[in-house]
């Protein structure tokens, strides 16, 4: 073998194993466009009267002693568009059964024993990185 084939052997490898490392360590380098999520309908028992209290805060009522009955749960995720980019100041809106299975909604089962302390329905703008979160209870 002689030095020159030794030396462009060399610097091939040397040439490659830059790019790849330069590649692996560089985002979005072998990005993927994300699955979009699919279109789903409005899901049940949207609220029919909007609560006063519409934070992400779902155990408590505006500033009520009494919090809502419930196993205590915390619900936060992102929001990101098809390129992986954080979408800032998405509109997140959550509506879920309190501790008695009821909705806050006129046409719910159970609005007999719905328990008045728990919020209902919530809302949240997302982040500059896309986070959302929201405090509420385990639905049952």
């Amino acid at each position: 073998m002689n030095r020159w084939n030794l030396s462009v052997g060399r610097r091939q490898f040397l040439q490659s194993t830059a790019f790849a490392a330069a590649a692996f360590s560089t985002p979005g380098v072998f990005a993927e466009e994300l699955m979009a999520t699919a279109a789903m309908t409005e899901g049940p028992f949207y609220p029919d009267k909007m609560p006063l209290d519409t934070d992400n805060d779902l155990l408590v009522i505006n500033d009520a002693i009494t919090p809502a009955v419930g196993e205590i749960t915390h619900l936060s995720g992102r929001v990101l568009g098809p390129s992986g980019k954080p979408i800032r100041n998405a509109f997140i809106e959550i509506w879920q059964v309190d501790n008695h299975g009821a909705y806050l909604h006129s046409g719910t089962d159970n609005s007999d024993k719905r328990d008045t302390n728990f919020q209902g329905y919530g809302r949240f703008l997302t982040d500059a990185q896309g986070r959302y979160y929201f405090r509420t209870i385990k639905p049952v």
